[in-house]
C-alpha cells in the first residue's frame, strides 16, 4: 500500500513539474543554476538537448545585448580632500539575507585604492587570502574565470584578459580582438562591456578582467525578471554609485544557510544602494571575501578557498603593491591548467 501511495505522489509531481507553468519555471531555473556551473551538460535531463541549446544561445545573446548598452550618467570621483571631510571610512561590509540568500555587500569609497592582483608563482593560481597576505592589501574579492578543466583546474590560466597597473598582463585574444570587461579606468569610473585592447589602451583602463554580463547601465536594470537571472549561484559582481563608490556583493551559496542568488536579486540589491553600473564576475566556489586577513563568507566548495588567476584588492596606498606579471614570456599555448 505505500509503495502504492508513493508512486501516485511520484507521478502527481512529475505532472506538475513536466506539465505545469509552474513546474516548468522551477525546471528552467534549476537548469539556469546547472548551466552556471562545469555541470552545464546535466541540464539536457530537465529540458532535454534542444531546451540546453537554446537557454545557452538565449543567454549568448542576451549578454552579447547587454555588453552594447552604453552609459551616460557621469560618475563623480571624489578628491582625497572631499573624502576627509566627508568623514567617509574606505571600507564598508554590510550583511545581507533575503530569505533564499546571505552575504554581504562590500563599499569602497575611493575607487583609485583598487589593484587588481594575481598569483606570486608561475603554475598555479593563488587564493585570495593569500594574495592579501602576501601583498599586505585590507580587502581581497574574487575576479575573473579561468580555464577550469573537469572543475579541477589550478587556477593558473585566466580567460580572456587580465590588466593591472594599465598594462595587460594577459590575453588569449589578439589587438583587434574585443573581449567582454569588467574593470576600472585611471580616473577611478567603473567600466563594463565589450571592447578591444586598442579601445581599452584609448580608454584609459587601469585595473579590468573578463567576465559577463553587465546587467545595470545608468541606474536601470537589464535584467527583467528572476527567468532571466541565470539560475541560483553563489555570487560576485561589482557597482558603482554615482558618487564614485565601488560597492561589491559577495553572495554564499550550495549550503543551508545560502542556497544563491540571480543576477536578479543582485540587481536589487545593488539599485537599492543607488547603483548606477552593475556587472557579473566570477561566481560558484570562487567567491570569496577577505578582509583584515580573514575570509569574511562561507566559499561553496567543502574544500574551502579555490586557486585563483585574479582578484581585485583594496590598499591604503596601491602605489606600494608589488603586483608583477606573472605571465609575462610565457607561450600561453604551454600552459596546463590542470597540471598542479
Amino acid at each position: 500500500m505505500f509503495s502504492l501511495s508513493l508512486f501516485g505522489v511520484s507521478l502527481l509531481f512529475a505532472a506538475w513539474f513536466f506539465f505545469t507553468a509552474s513546474g516548468t519555471n522551477l525546471r528552467y531555473m534549476m537548469a539556469d543554476t546547472l548551466i552556471t556551473t562545469q555541470h552545464r551538460h546535466w541540464a539536457k535531463y530537465l529540458i532535454g538537448n534542444e531546451g540546453l541549446e537554446r537557454q545557452v544561445s538565449k543567454y549568448t545573446k542576451q549578454f552579447e545585448e547587454m555588453s552594447q548598452v552604453v552609459s551616460t550618467i557621469p560618475v563623480h570621483i571624489p578628491s582625497v580632500t572631499d573624502l576627509a571631510v566627508q568623514e567617509k571610512k574606505l571600507i564598508e561590509i554590510e550583511p545581507v539575507s533575503e530569505g533564499k540568500f546571505s552575504g554581504y555587500i562590500v563599499s569602497i569609497s575611493d575607487p583609485k585604492k583598487i589593484r587588481l592582483g594575481v598569483p606570486g608563482k608561475i603554475g598555479k593560481g593563488e587564493k585570495v587570502s593569500s594574495m592579501v597576505k602576501r601583498t599586505g592589501a585590507l580587502l581581497g574579492v574574487n575576479a575573473g574565470g579561468f580555464v577550469d578543466p573537469n572543475w579541477e583546474g589550478n587556477g593558473f590560466q585566466p580567460t580572456g584578459i587580465v590588466i593591472s597597473r594599465g598594462k595587460v598582463y594577459y590575453y588569449d585574444g589578439d589587438d583587434s580582438t574585443p573581449t567582454n570587461i569588467v574593470g576600472i579606468d585611471k580616473d577611478g569610473r567603473m567600466v563594463a562591456g565589450r571592447y578591444t585592447p586598442k579601445q581599452m589602451r584609448e580608454m584609459g583602463i587601469q585595473e579590468a578582467v573578463t567576465f559577463t554580463p553587465k546587467f545595470i547601465v545608468d541606474g536601470k536594470g537589464l535584467v527583467k525578471n528572476q527567468a532571466d537571472g541565470w539560475g541560483i549561484a553563489p555570487r560576485t559582481c561589482m557597482a558603482q554609485k554615482e558618487d564614485g563608490t565601488i560597492m561589491f556583493a559577495i553572495i554564499d551559496g550550495r549550503q543551508t544557510h545560502s542556497i544563491g542568488a540571480t543576477l536578479f536579486d543582485i540587481q536589487k540589491l545593488f539599485l537599492d544602494r543607488g547603483a548606477i553600473i552593475a556587472a557579473n564576475l566570477d561566481g560558484g566556489s570562487s567567491t570569496v571575501l577577505v578582509h583584515n586577513n580573514e575570509i569574511v563568507n562561507k566559499p561553496a566548495s567543502p574544500h574551502g578557498e579555490r586557486y585563483l588567476p585574479t582578484a581585485f584588492l583594496v590598499f591604503d596606498d596601491p602605489a606600494t603593491a608589488d603586483i608583477k606579471n606573472i605571465w609575462e614570456g610565457l607561450d600561453i599555448s604551454q600552459i596546463d591548467p590542470s597540471k598542479w
